[in-house]
């Protein structure tokens, strides 16, 4: 069997949000017992049907960087992690959605990895407004998960809903939130999975082909 065509996706967000939790669930359709911190990075592999269903339909594998998620400010912290930014294909943004400060720092997040040489500096978030003009030249796709939505009380979700929702625009990504310990969340034919399988899509698309369709030259 011929190897499979791969792309590189980081999940990236502050420590204990879930992401490894989350990348063992995308990768394994099941929950991980027993999570502990991530240190440096760790790579798991999901294997992504492109276009399911129909003639252009063709199987990748999805390289899936879990980088461990300090926040600290230190160069040498920034120049430790920046290693793993180099040739990514798509960044899939994880927050918890009982800790606001979590949802905050991905434009940290996403502004360290996209723009890997230059150290963010300053608040990027004042007051709810957002600098679009740091991410108006991006060209990677993006998708923005919500973890721990089974610890909002029913009572308070459309209100905890309603405050994250402008990440998504903000990103101008899909938004997918859910309980990582539950695989109903990710079920096939469901919403989130859908919206998954598009976002997987569309990193193959930017990674292998041009706009019109036609394949564009390979690299490693």
């Amino acid at each position: 069997m011929a190897a499979l065509d791969r792309v590189k996706v980081l999940v990236l967000g502050d420590s204990g949000v879930g992401k490894s939790s989350l990348v063992h669930l995308l990768c394994h359709n099941q929950v991980l017992g027993n999570p502990s911190w991530t240190v440096g990075c760790s790579v798991d592999v999901r294997i992504h049907d492109y276009k399911e269903g129909t003639p252009e339909e063709k199987t990748y594998y999805i390289e899936l960087w879990d980088v461990g998620g300090s926040v600290g400010s230190a160069t040498s912290v920034k120049s430790t992690r920046a290693v793993f930014y180099n040739l990514l294909n798509g960044i899939i943004l994880v927050h918890d959605l009982t800790n606001k400060k979590s949802s905050q720092n991905l434009y940290r997040w996403s502004l360290e990895a996209l723009n890997r040489d230059v150290a963010p500096t300053g608040v990027l978030v004042t007051n709810g407004d957002y600098d679009h003009e740091q991410f108006g030249d991006n060209q990677i796709p993006l998708l923005v998960i919500g973890t721990k939505l089974d610890q909002i009380p029913e009572t308070k979700r459309n209100e905890v809903l309603t405050r994250t929702a402008f990440l998504a625009e903000d990103f101008n990504a899909e938004e997918i939130n859910l309980d990582c310990t539950n695989p109903r969340y990710l079920a096939a034919g469901s919403s989130n999975a859908v919206k998954l399988s598009r976002f997987f899509d569309k990193v193959i698309e930017k990674r292998y082909f041009l706009r019109d369709g036609n394949q564009v030259c390979q690299f490693s």
